[in-house]
């Protein structure tokens, strides 16, 4: 589904975001806005979804600054950080200097004991960040934090209302579903979006799709498993920190999928290093159809992690823009079940998408 293929495109100012984390997704979301910035045509995007939306294109879109705490990233230019070490994501185009220069944030959770083997922390002074966040003139900040790092991504959240940002959390701490969080937004004035970002060509994603065609066609589903192996740091934090509370998140996401109960299991299961930032998912459904008649399905996917963040990213960061241009605040519902696996309230996937095409329809300018 391409959106607002229609829409007059205006000359907008940038879009200001922050980055938090200069990891292998924060590679891809750079590498991306460079490889799309001069494409015109919707013909030409190859691997977006969505070259205009709400007006925007991804050229709009500026790094302002980025954080992270790692010494081979802090004090470098965003265009040399994003390829230091331990960030594994492919070198996809050669980005140019930025400008943007990395600060150091605080480590608060960032490091656990299985990503202290990789991670060397700066000992340079930590920044103002909601200080560098309103002089770099940031609209939006973009949490990319590992899984594990909860009090971190809640102390950005806090430094984002303190700066006057929207926030962005692609990481499975409940930030946009807690109604706390939601509440401090709305009475700042400010769009909060999240959690757990979706992929691209994502395994919960597909899955859910399955489950729902299968059940269309009168097949039964009695039971289905959904199991991830990967390499890179997210999936290092990922087994030490967050697999319980991703296995919750993913089987609960995929259990909305079906009209009735079965037995579903959805997760991330173990790290492999040589991986690098590849990721497989493994896929297990068994079913009855007609006349009680038994069906199983085994299927594997493979795909780089990091890229699978971008197009989503692109619609998200656009969207709140969006939100912005409109005064809204507070979690933005329609981009909640968008494009995350635990938005405020869970939603078939036709409804999200259906909720996503009205909210930018409606400041969608049409010829």
């Amino acid at each position: 589904m391409q959106i607002l293929r229609r829409q007059v495109v205006h000359a907008l100012p940038n879009i200001k975001i922050a980055l938090v984390g200069v990891g292998n997704c924060a590679s891809a979301l750079v590498q991306g806005l460079h490889f799309y910035s001069g494409i015109a045509k919707d013909d030409k995007c190859l691997g977006i979804r969505n070259l205009i939306l709400g007006g925007y294109h991804p050229r709009d879109i500026q790094i302002v600054a980025a954080f992270d705490i790692d010494s081979r990233k802090v004090g470098k230019d965003l265009s040399e950080a994003i390829f230091a070490p331990p960030n594994s994501a492919p070198k996809m185009v050669e980005v140019p200097p930025t400008g943007t220069i990395v600060s150091k944030g605080p480590v608060l959770d960032g490091v656990g004991e299985y990503t202290g083997r990789v991670i060397q922390v700066s000992n340079l002074p930590e920044a103002d960040v909601a200080q560098v966040l309103r002089e770099s003139g940031a609209q939006i900040v973009v949490n990319l934090l590992p899984s594990g790092a909860v009090k971190a991504s809640e102390w950005y959240a806090s430094q984002s209302l303190k700066a006057g940002c929207a926030f962005v959390n692609a990481t499975p701490a409940f930030i946009a579903s807690n109604p706390n969080w939601a509440k401090l937004f709305e009475e700042a004035g400010l769009p909060l979006v999240g959690d757990d970002l979706i992929d691209q060509v994502g395994a919960t994603t597909i899955h859910k799709t399955l489950l729902q065609l299968l059940s269309r066609h009168g097949v039964h589903v009695t039971e289905t498993y959904q199991l991830d192996v990967g390499g890179g740091t997210e999936s290092l934090d990922t087994l030490e920190r967050t697999r319980e509370l991703k296995r919750t998140i993913k089987t609960e996401t995929v259990k909305a999928a079906l009209p009735y109960e079965a037995e579903v299991v959805a997760g991330s299961t173990d790290y492999v290093d040589f991986l690098g930032n590849r990721r497989d998912s493994f896929f297990w459904i068994r079913g009855v159809y007609f006349c009680g008649a038994p069906m199983q399905m085994d299927i594997r996917l493979s795909t780089i992690d990091a890229p699978n963040a971008g197009s989503v990213l692109f619609d998200v960061i656009r969207a709140v823009k969006v939100a912005l241009d409109r005064k809204m605040s507070g979690a933005i519902l329609p981009i909640c079940v968008y494009a995350f696996k635990r938005p405020p309230k869970l939603v078939p996937l036709e409804f999200a998408e259906k909720m996503f095409e009205e909210f930018v329809a409606q400041v969608s300018p049409t010829l």
